[in-house]
């Protein structure tokens, strides 16, 4: 490859905002044995992203400054490495990077061969580029609760927070999969968009109803996935079943104190932090589910936020779903 620099977006430190993004020039990475090198046609940012940035998971992130943010892409391989099996020059893929390394928002990337995989041609580069984190967290949290997304085994009653969110609306899809009944909470500007994607029961979480968390058909949830923050326990508790989980995907201090004391006093009620640990296999099922049309991701590309003007980025809104998906 001739060329040996690329442009990217950096910071220095934690905090700042959009401010304190960079736009830098810096070296190509060389892909390592198991990596492939891939320029970069889409990316999106996930709301752990600023996270990282204000400095909240300090001080395990980011490895080192300074700092590439962003994880998801979408793109083509132009360099793998000398153990690289599945991939070759040309291949289009999308592909999910460490938030240690970070490293999406730039023209070239490198990547682990286990957490790439071929982008299907029914699927374009932006909405490829929104599926790694979001849509691999919402199969996850499911399938962490036994819920078979082919449809078969027992009828479950599920609770999905902030069900238009990035997480949250993959969640509602993907649980309509099953043998569920869905009801999902959002804003009351994104009650249609969240009935349109599947759910059953739809809750303004800004009304006392919405709030209280009660399933309008007076169903007991034996299931949780909690996309939100700032429910406490006792809001969750009276709502779920005798052995209701809540599956919380932001967990703090204060989930982690309550999973403990409900696991030494033996509770059949249990609020549970998930851990995310990406598979080949769960990255494959829903790469193909988009390909199927079965799963779909809400870009609002009529509408971009912004455009950097310095001929190489287009920022489109993620619309409801609080991500931001950026062409390269």
């Amino acid at each position: 490859m001739a060329a040996k620099v690329m442009k990217a977006v950096q910071y220095f430190g934690y905090g700042g905002g959009a401010a304190a993004l960079k736009h830098v020039k810096v070296a190509i990475p060389d892909p390592k044995a198991d990596e492939v090198l891939l320029k970069v046609e889409a990316a999106s940012l996930n709301a752990f992203d600023w996270k990282i940035q204000k400095g909240i998971p300090r001080p395990l992130l980011p490895r080192k400054f300074p700092y590439i943010p962003g994880t998801d892409v979408a793109g083509e391989v132009v360099q793998a490495g000398s153990a690289v099996k599945k991939f070759k020059a040309g291949d289009k893929v999308v592909a999910l990077f460490s938030h240690a390394t970070g490293g999406a928002l730039a023209e070239y990337a490198v990547a682990k061969e286990n957490l790439t995989i071929a982008r299907p041609p029914e699927i374009s580069a932006t909405e490829g580029a929104t599926l790694p984190l979001a849509a691999l967290t919402a199969h996850i949290a499911l399938t962490s609760v036994n819920i078979k997304l082919d449809g078969s085994g027992e009828r479950k009653n599920i609770l999905i927070t902030a069900a238009s969110g990035g997480v949250g609306h993959y969640a509602v899809q993907l649980a309509k999969l099953g043998n569920t009944h869905v009801t999902a909470t959002c804003g009351t500007r994104n009650v249609d968009l969240v009935k349109g994607l599947g759910a059953d029961e739809v809750l303004d979480y800004k009304t006392p109803e919405g709030a209280s968390l009660e399933s309008p058909s007076g169903k007991k949830y034996d299931c949780v996935i909690h996309c939100a923050m700032g429910i406490p326990w006792a809001t969750f508790e009276p709502n779920l079943s005798a052995t209701g989980k809540v599956i919380d995907l932001t967990p703090g201090l204060s989930t982690f104190m309550t999973f403990a004391r409900q696991k030494l006093t033996f509770s059949k009620k249990q609020l549970v932090p998930l851990f995310l640990t990406p598979k080949t296999e769960n990255f494959e099922y829903v790469v193909n589910l988009a390909k199927e049309g079965k799963l779909r991701t809400v870009i609002d590309s009529k509408h971009p936020l912004s455009k950097v003007e310095d001929g190489w980025t287009r920022i489109l809104s993620g619309h409801a779903t609080g991500k931001i998906i950026i062409e390269i």
